[in-house]
């Protein structure tokens, strides 16, 4: 039942990050970071399809996690297939973009966290960087949207002298945008503990019992807590 469920998540996760790509970021040639930010330069000077790009750049990633983390290296690799594929293949969506640089920023950021938030939720990922934060996210237990966000930022950064200005600061509101929505959608899927223990824990089992049980262990906690009184002050005589 988890593999299909993961499979589900993986589908749907790469068609989300594919429609953000194409019909909200490319159309006015805004940047996301990680592989898909490489991917999307490749796009906008040289033409080339952001998916095989981002395949290409992933390889020498995955190279290394697969001898520091096999699980990881296993779990990811058909997540980054797929979702480079869904980009190449959905590339038609540019062409119906009608909304502002602004709004298509922040639905395309929206979409792309999503995506990568379903993924993440079910132990995969699209590869190359987000496959480091997941790795870096494991070894050293830090939020794996907060980790993306700073190796996104710094790629967009970079990208500042290649599309202005302008298009890098409506970059970085995708970048936060894609970080806060992937912390929302990380988390599904994941159980929550029923409630958090506050106190000692046989006043908690009380509280949960009848109100004639929790009396009845109450009496026979005190009667032992007197007896162990009474043996403590008849050594010391």
């Amino acid at each position: 039942m988890y593999w299909l469920q993961k499979s589900v998540a993986i589908v749907m996760g790469s068609v989300l990050v594919a429609i953000g790509v194409n019909l909200f970021l490319v159309p006015h040639r805004l940047m996301d970071g990680g592989m898909i930010g490489i991917g999307l330069l490749a796009t906008y000077y040289m033409q080339w399809p952001p998916g095989m790009i981002m395949i290409v750049v992933s390889i020498p990633v995955y190279v290394i996690v697969f001898f520091y983390d096999r699980r990881l290296f296993f779990h990811s690799f058909h997540g980054m297939l797929i979702s480079a594929f869904f980009i190449d293949v959905l590339s038609d969506l540019r062409d119906f973009n009608s909304w502002s640089t602004a709004t298509s920023s922040v639905t395309g950021g929206l979409l792309i966290g999503m995506g990568v938030g379903l993924m993440l939720a079910f132990e995969t990922n699209t590869g190359g960087t987000d496959l480091v934060a997941q790795f870096l996210a494991r070894r050293f237990r830090l939020p794996v949207a907060l980790l993306i966000l700073v190796i996104d930022g710094l790629i967009v950064a970079c990208s500042l002298h290649t599309i202005g200005l302008v298009r890098t600061a409506f970059s970085l509101l995708t970048i936060v945008t894609v970080a806060a929505t992937t912390h929302m959608f990380s988390g599904i899927g994941r159980p929550h503990p029923p409630y958090t223990i506050v106190g000692p824990l046989h006043t908690l089992r009380t509280e949960r019992l009848p109100k004639t049980t929790a009396r009845i262990c109450t009496r026979k906690t005190n009667r032992k807590n007197q007896g162990r009184g009474s043996k403590v002050f008849g050594e010391n005589k």
